[in-house]
């Protein structure tokens, strides 16, 4: 149900550049059913923007998306049945997350779905610049990570593109 992106990516908040590092998530690679791996920088995103058609208009609110990131990381795994995602992994990547660079934004959990989802924003005086997404359920989990001068209204263009699954939507 929630579809997952995930990531890691250099910022430049405040005028430092800093870099989100992932855990390599061995366990769960060992134990998923699915594994979606998507490794962005800033070359690979200009050179995969060529292959979008700016007369669909879907394509073309990706392409202005896509202006000014320097990378997007994608982490995804699936599960045939229940799995503990490892603590440590996640304590790793979230002690990266830490003001005053990083702001938790949206946290939601759900009882019902045993379901976290977490957004982190890095931003300056004028721009988002980094935006990380987690998202755990019990058969799922998935990181992303966006990082560049993030149109924060556009965003929602890269959705279903270059491996950006759609995000999730409360209820």
């Amino acid at each position: 149900m929630l579809c997952a992106a995930c990531a890691a990516a250099c910022l430049a908040a405040v005028g430092v550049a800093a870099e989100l590092r992932l855990p390599a998530f061995d366990s769960l690679r060992a134990n998923a059913s699915d594994s979606v791996v998507v490794s962005l920088d800033e070359g690979m995103l200009r050179m995969a923007a060529q292959f979008l058609d700016p007369s669909n208009p879907e394509d073309a609110n990706a392409q202005a998306a896509i202006r000014g990131l320097k990378s997007i990381y994608v982490r995804s795994f699936s599960f045939k049945k229940p799995y503990q995602v490892p603590s440590a992994e996640i304590a790793a990547l979230r002690s990266q997350l830490a003001a005053p660079r990083w702001q938790r934004v949206v946290q939601t959990h759900s009882e019902t779905d045993h379901s976290d989802v977490d957004i982190y924003l890095a931003a300056d005086d004028k721009q988002a610049q980094g935006l990380v997404i987690i998202v755990t359920e019990p058969r799922e989990f998935t990181v992303a990570s966006i990082s560049g001068a993030i149109d924060l209204a556009r965003l929602h263009g890269l959705e279903g593109h270059l491996g950006v699954p759609r995000l999730p939507v409360t209820k």
